[in-house]
């Protein structure tokens, strides 16, 4: 597997899944940019990552999109893969769910994706060649209590990969997502025991996956032996959900 000097820019760089991004692709020697909304914990990244760069960015200002991509793809020298990491939950049940939230989630998790997507296809069209990976939801196959909103996001990056998929294969632009189960992270550690117990029971491998497991899925969709595969998105849940 070899990405060496790959261009990669990560969104969404500075949470539990993210950080396990950045890592993996800077042991495989990946040129990184690495964008999130927390400076602090982008700073922690470039100081223990040396040699990528890190450029805050809200991907709620849809209009200032294009422009960032430009900037990113500048301070790259190019553009190779786009992994689209960033998303927000604000959850809820759905007769209660305010109707801004309903907007602000689909806004952040589906359009700003898809505009992402876009943009950075504009530049990978170049050099007739690019890897795209979205990273989706169990929750956007099964659904959950609370999580309409999310669900619909994430079930919609799914949709949109597909037909982008399709229409830049010829291109040799390959679109596919990655679609996570329950992940051990920062927010995972704060369940009480008794809620944890029962959410791994439904787990066939009995435990919760890593950002870990998520990263060497994204190195495997962004090297070139999985330039055959486009469209797909790869369950990484510990056999939780099996489509």
């Amino acid at each position: 597997m070899n990405l060496k000097d790959k261009k990669i820019l990560i969104t969404g760089a500075t949470g539990g899944i993210g950080y396990s991004l950045v890592k993996k692709f800077s042991e495989l020697g990946s040129v990184i940019l690495a964008t999130g909304t927390n400076q602090d914990k982008l700073n922690k990244l470039k100081s223990e990552f040396k040699g990528i760069t890190i450029k805050p960015f809200k991907l709620d200002g849809h209009s200032k999109i294009e422009e960032f991509v430009d900037t990113c793809y500048k301070d790259l020298s190019g553009l190779d893969i786009l992994i689209n990491n960033a998303g927000i939950t604000l959850d809820n049940l759905s007769i209660r769910l305010a109707d801004e939230n309903w907007k602000k989630v689909i806004d952040i998790n589906l359009t700003s994706t898809f505009l992402m997507c876009k943009y950075s296809i504009k530049k990978m069209l170049k050099n007739k060649y690019g890897k795209i990976i979205n990273i989706t939801s169990i929750v956007g196959h099964t659904g959950n209590l609370g999580q309409a909103n999310y669900a619909a996001s994430k079930a919609g990056i799914i949709g949109f990969s597909k037909s982008l998929a399709m229409e830049y294969a010829k291109k040799k632009i390959n679109i596919n997502c990655i679609s996570p189960g329950f992940i051990k992270t920062e927010m995972t550690d704060k369940i009480n025991d008794n809620f944890k117990e029962a959410l791994i029971a439904r787990i066939p491998s009995g435990h919760l996956g890593t950002g870990q497991d998520i990263a060497n899925c994204a190195a495997f969709l962004s090297s070139d032996m999985s330039d055959y595969i486009t469209g797909e998105t790869i369950h990484v849940n510990g056999g939780m959900y099996m489509s």
